[in-house]
């Protein structure tokens, strides 16, 4: 590692190797190699004078890059495409007059862009539906578990535990719908020429237009696709960039949402992440046991989703066939994104595989809210033994004052009950008044909704694709 230049925190603490080698200088020229084999192929196929000893030499030298003489060419020329244009001829001389031929830079840079987007969003596939198996899991273990909820951060009508968790499953769920979706709709460029008409084709093939419909087809197969794109300039549309950013930044949003429940609920001392045994809190406090992890997924989720405004404005940008004022941004925008959504992937995959329940303290909680939601229970049966619906209705919005005022300035345990007890209105004892304290009366249909939503939407999905499940993740820091 040195120590003296900027390093990525992506690739050095958070990405995987196996994102980090989708985005890597050999990935790129193996892949731009490649597509210079199915060009010849191709060409050779349709009838140009390329030799089978020519393409029988590209391919000897399809891995073994030579990056030295390219970047020394790319010192005299500027231009990072011919540059490996000619040290593949190096490598190759009886191919090197064929390399490349009738194509411009785009070929190798945007096909290999392509390639390289589709294969990142495969894995990131792969993850996402392994979070889901996790979350799957976790929803199913605690679907009767019963919680406080929520609203604007208030306590509300229970829940359970597994409800919840199913909030965040649906939310990664919409995200693999949409990631679906996109990669269902990825084109190669092909091979399109300067300006997207092919002009430099319609002169190798003398104007052939029957030989010229063949070659993106043919290159996409060779390639593993199934077909190129029908119109684009130079380049194909940069809007593509845009809507694999927005599958990023959308699960970016999905596992902010849940990251920031969990940091909420661990401050409760409800719900906590893992946290090994040596682990190191804060270097003030030794007592303390903060989310970092979901911190961190928090932190470079922000990141994914301000990042997919860059080709946004990028694609808006575009002049008529195309400008080059998208390339510097792209070599940064796209990759790091992807290296960042694999990394809150890897988090979120560790988390929920490792999350704590406190029943315990869920239940106090809980218990020490719930007068407050049981009394129209209460007053349903306080009416049932005489009682007056309208005078009891008052009277328990006053003593649910009282009991209020007692926990919140006296400092107190909620009272509600021995105070409607005390109250002849009511004709309630205590005990039966405990009777309606069964926390399972107030969770609506929680379990039979987890129970429903995971077996008609979620198992299906992980059953169709059981050969991608079995992952787990390590945490580099």
């Amino acid at each position: 590692m040195s120590t003296d230049r900027y390093q990525s925190p992506l690739s050095e603490r958070y990405a995987s190797k196996e994102m980090q080698y989708i985005f890597s200088p050999d990935k790129k020229f193996k892949t731009w190699r490649r597509l210079w084999i199915a060009l010849a192929e191709t060409e050779k196929e349709l009838g140009l004078p390329i030799t089978d000893d020519q393409i029988a030499e590209l391919k000897e030298h399809a891995e073994d890059i030579n990056y030295d003489v390219a970047k020394a060419r790319e010192k005299e020329v500027r231009h990072d495409v011919m540059s490996h244009v000619y040290a593949y001829g190096v490598q190759c001389p009886k191919a090197k007059g064929i390399i490349h031929l009738g194509a411009t830079s785009c070929y190798v840079g945007d096909n290999t862009d392509i390639i390289v987007m589709t294969e990142a969003l495969q894995l990131v596939r792969r993850k996402l539906l392994n979070v889901i198996l996790k979350l799957a899991d976790f929803a199913d273990k605690y679907k009767a578990l019963p919680t406080l909820a929520f609203t604007h951060f208030q306590p509300a009508q229970p829940t359970t535990v597994g409800k919840r968790a199913s909030l965040w499953l649906q939310e990664f769920y919409m995200d693999y719908q949409d990631l679906e979706y996109v990669l269902s709709t990825m084109k190669l460029l092909g091979s399109k020429g300067t300006t997207g008409t092919q002009a430099s084709f319609l002169e190798l093939f003398d104007g052939n237009q029957e030989k010229i419909d063949r070659i993106d087809p043919m290159i996409a197969e060779k390639m593993g696709f199934s077909s190129c794109v029908p119109v684009s300039g130079q380049t194909y549309s940069r809007k593509v960039d845009t809507r694999v950013l927005n599958i990023l930044a959308g699960i970016a949003a999905s596992a902010t949402k849940m990251s920031n429940d969990i940091r909420l609920l661990q401050h409760l001392k409800e719900v906590e992440e893992p946290f090994e045994k040596s682990q190191i809190g804060s270097s003030a406090m030794a007592y303390k046991r903060n989310p970092m992890r979901s911190e961190r997924i928090a932190s470079l989720s922000r990141y994914v989703m301000v990042d997919a405004l860059n080709p946004a404005i990028t694609s808006a940008t575009q002049w008529f066939e195309r400008t080059l004022d998208d390339s510097a941004n792209k070599r940064l925008s796209v990759p790091e994104g992807f290296l960042a959504v694999d990394g809150i992937l890897d988090l979120c995959l560790n988390v929920v595989d490792g999350l704590v329940v406190y029943p315990k303290v869920i239940e106090k909680r809980l218990m020490s809210e719930l007068p407050f939601m049981a009394t129209e229970n209460i007053m349903m049966d306080a009416v049932k033994a005489g009682g007056d619906r309208q005078e009891l209705h008052e009277r328990i919005r006053t003593l649910s004052m009282e009991a209020g005022k007692n926990v919140k300035v006296e400092g107190k345990e909620n009272n509600l009950l021995d105070l409607i007890a005390a109250d002849p209105a009511f004709n309630l004892t205590r005990e039966e008044l405990e009777k309606t304290m069964e926390p399972s009366r107030y969770v609506g249909r929680s379990k039979e909704q987890v129970e429903a939503f995971l077996q008609n939407t979620i198992y299906p999905l992980l059953e169709e694709n059981k050969e991608l499940l079995g992952m787990s993740a390590e945490i580099t820091v």
